[in-house]
């Protein structure tokens, strides 16, 4: 009974998404406009959150290299964005990455540290020339500052869902890990249907 409630309370989660759009700067500050950006984009929320399940599932150094990585490239891809340097297919890339990191989790896929950071990285980037994009006039030390903090707490809380689905449904059984790899299929559908819609 515990692996349905999880699994309801997990599938609710990431399915959800919120009905507002993008908050206006003027109105409600720059920290707040970058602090929304990812959280109001079900693309960006499934993908952060995947990053910290994947995380989770590689487990030592990869819980905070994965993140790390992909936080550091998106703030090079924010400020590139900023600088006008043109990058091709960026929202293509961030629906990809959707898939293809909640595919990672699904197979439970385990690479080395640094290929899986780089990759993670380069999604990451992507996302962050995205958020550029869509600066508007809000501030940008404020704008970055909020979806920096936005995006490290997606990330915990994707370790955090992997971890207590380890712990929660038994470390000594395979039990935590089939529910986290539950979430990656469920997070790769949800990024084929946004690529559908």
């Amino acid at each position: 009974m515990t692996f349905q409630r999880f699994a309801a309370a997990a599938a609710f989660l990431l399915l959800s998404s919120p009905a507002h759009a993008h908050l206006d700067p003027a109105s409600h500050g720059s920290f707040a406009a970058g602090f929304t950006h990812p959280v109001f984009g079900l693309d960006h929320v499934l993908a952060m959150i995947a990053v910290g399940l994947w995380a989770a599932l590689l487990g030592g150094k990869a819980i905070w290299a994965l993140p790390s990585a992909f936080v550091g490239l998106m703030i090079a891809g924010f400020g590139l964005s900023l600088l006008g340097v043109h990058v091709p297919m960026v929202e293509p890339v961030i629906l990809a990455s959707v898939v293809a990191l909640g595919a990672l989790v699904a197979v439970a896929a385990r690479f080395a540290l640094l290929p899986s950071a780089l990759l993670v990285g380069v999604f990451g980037f992507f996302h962050g020339h995205a958020h550029g994009g869509e600066i508007g006039g809000a501030g940008e030390l404020g704008y970055a500052a909020g979806f920096v903090a936005a995006t490290a707490l997606l990330h915990a809380a994707g370790v955090l869902i992997g971890y207590g689905a380890k712990v929660g449904l038994g470390p000594e059984t395979r039990r935590g890990e089939i529910a986290t790899r539950f979430l990656g299929g469920v997070t790769a559908l949800c990024g084929l249907a946004l690529m559908a819609a």
